[in-house]
């Protein structure tokens, strides 16, 4: 009887569920500018951004684009481990028609991938390489794209960070996915380098409790470039800076 209970309690514990992280939502993404006052007024006209109140960023659903000022001379995105990131259309050829016209620089015309989506790539002034697409299923800010030497863990590692939903884009690219927002990654054998005070800046998730959040991620051996600091204790927001694979910024931020 003993011998039966034994192995039912080891079958037990080998078929229980693998705990995962939490899912922390994904927050905002940091660009920069020699003109943060006009990146928010292309985003909104050509990205169909909604303006807010606070200067220097703009809103896509639950994501904030969040622009700081920096004198020309920074590099775009591409070349970086953040190559770029996406934005959804209901019809791609009727903007691709309207940023050819607004002058802006085209680096391919849309491919239509089997009927599902269709993608093409646009620059916008300050050398963000966005991804423009046609996918009804998710419109909107879109998605993250990741380079690095080992795709599959660099997912890994936002995984155990951050949580989030492993899935294939279309059954076709493996990917994390944060409600509407997909985070790919792309191997590349090519150096890259690392995000900081490139045209993408930074990534960043939210947290609900900052102080027992950073004590888990320190315990799954994630480096803190800032340890967590109040941003504005009057409203209690708090911030904290951690470093992805292959050198990706990421900002931590919890809001009241």
């Amino acid at each position: 009887m003993t011998q039966r209970l034994t192995i039912i309690a080891l079958a037990t514990l080998v078929l229980a569920p693998i705990a995962v992280a939490d899912t922390m939502p994904y927050d905002h993404m940091h660009l920069i500018a020699t003109d943060p006052d006009a990146a928010v007024a292309w985003y909104a006209e050509h990205m169909d951004g909604q303006t807010v109140e606070a200067k220097g960023r703009l809103q896509f659903g639950s994501t904030t684009v969040i622009f700081f000022k920096r004198d020309a001379g920074f590099e775009g995105s591409e070349g970086s481990s953040v190559d770029h990131i996406g934005f959804s259309f209901r019809d791609l050829d009727a903007k691709m028609k309207s940023f050819k016209e607004a002058g802006i620089k085209v680096l391919s015309e849309p491919i239509d991938v089997q009927g599902k989506f269709k993608f093409a790539f646009i620059e916008d002034p300050w050398g963000t390489k966005i991804e423009v697409m046609q996918d009804l299923e998710t419109l909107g800010f879109h998605h993250i794209h990741l380079k690095g030497p080992k795709p599959a863990e660099t997912l890994d590692w936002y995984e155990n960070a951050f949580g989030g939903e492993r899935t294939k884009f279309y059954g076709m690219l493996d990917a994390l996915k944060y409600g509407n927002v997909w985070l790919l990654a792309q191997g590349s054998k090519e150096p890259l380098a690392p995000t900081k005070d490139r045209a993408i800046d930074h990534l960043g998730w939210g947290v609900k409790d900052m102080e027992a959040d950073a004590k888990v991620l320190k315990e799954k051996g994630v480096k803190f470039t800032m340890e967590p600091r109040p941003f504005n204790p009057k409203i209690a927001i708090a911030i904290a800076f951690v470093e992805g694979p292959n050198g990706v910024r990421i900002e931590l931020v919890q809001r009241p």
